[in-house]
């Protein structure tokens, strides 16, 4: 049976002969370990895929021997439970659906859940039910109110924005706190708000890119998970880098969920640790 220790706590002498010292004490198998110290704020991060029955003690007696208030998980190796929120661009939700069909992303999509019907026909032909929670005549917070308690019917461990075109309430955040994961039409911090595509076209550059980030209350300014770029030349047009810039947006985003379903994705306050 292979399960996967996430571990993160404040930095102290020891922790690494700590943690695999009780793992040999409980016969288990080490079979991959990343570690990471952030040496300004004196935070510690670990996950370790072991193999071996881990007995009904063990956490217990890990948390003892760490600083307190260690943050510490099992995680089985079935897949992550995520909950898609869209509204009409197909490219991200119809990227992750693919990956899920092809067994390519170790995650399973309960649902889809948009503010229009226009994609209904995309999850209806993966077999994915869909929602619509039409946000007219709605406040923000009546409709975030809405859509979450959907999102809590599934109980799903990860949210992800598959350009959802919403911009969430900070109770809908609170509620589902480091679960929520956006993908942005940038290499941020730049070009941020409408027609960012147009933007860079009349700024001339020579690279244009994705980010995902999970959310937080400051708009796109979340921590920020993966980047990814493609180049492109003066003889591009605007919507021809709306086109490129689609498909680097569907491949950081697929990239993301599959690091959060691996647990590789730890958040350090407004930055993250990602282990490859």
């Amino acid at each position: 049976m292979n399960t996967i220790l996430t571990t993160q706590c404040d930095d102290d002498v020891g922790l690494i002969a700590k943690i695999t010292g009780l793992c040999h004490q409980h016969n288990l198998n080490i079979t991959r370990n990343n570690e990471f110290v952030d040496k300004d704020a004196k935070r510690f991060f670990m996950r370790t895929e072991l193999s071996g029955v881990i007995s009904d003690d063990f956490l217990p007696s890990l948390a003892e021997l760490l600083p307190n208030g260690a943050e510490l998980a099992l995680h089985s190796s079935e897949k992550t439970k995520v909950v898609l929120l869209a509204t009409k661009e197909a490219h991200c939700l119809g990227g992750v659906l693919l990956k899920q069909f092809e067994k390519a992303l170790n995650i399973e999509v309960l649902a889809v859940i948009a503010n229009y019907a226009d994609l209904a026909p995309l999850a209806a032909g993966f077999g994915v039910p869909f929602h619509v929670v039409s946000h007219e005549g709605l406040s923000r917070a009546e409709h975030d109110q809405q859509v979450g308690d959907l999102i809590a019917s599934y109980q799903p461990d990860i949210i992800g924005l598959a350009k959802y075109m919403r911009i969430l309430s900070p109770e809908f955040v609170a509620r589902f706190e480091g679960k929520i994961i956006n993908i942005h039409h940038s290499f941020l911090p730049a070009f941020i708000g409408a027609k960012p595509y147009h933007q860079a076209f009349e700024r001339g550059v020579k690279i244009i890119g994705a980010t995902a980030h999970f959310v937080n209350n400051e708009l796109d300014e979340g921590p920020i998970i993966l980047q990814d770029v493609t180049h492109v030349s003066h003889a591009d047009t605007a919507e021809m880098m709306a086109k490129m810039g689609k498909d680097v947006e569907k491949t950081v985003f697929c990239k993301a969920l599959q690091l959060a379903s691996e647990h590789k994705l730890f958040i350090n306050g407004n930055r993250t640790v990602v282990f490859a």
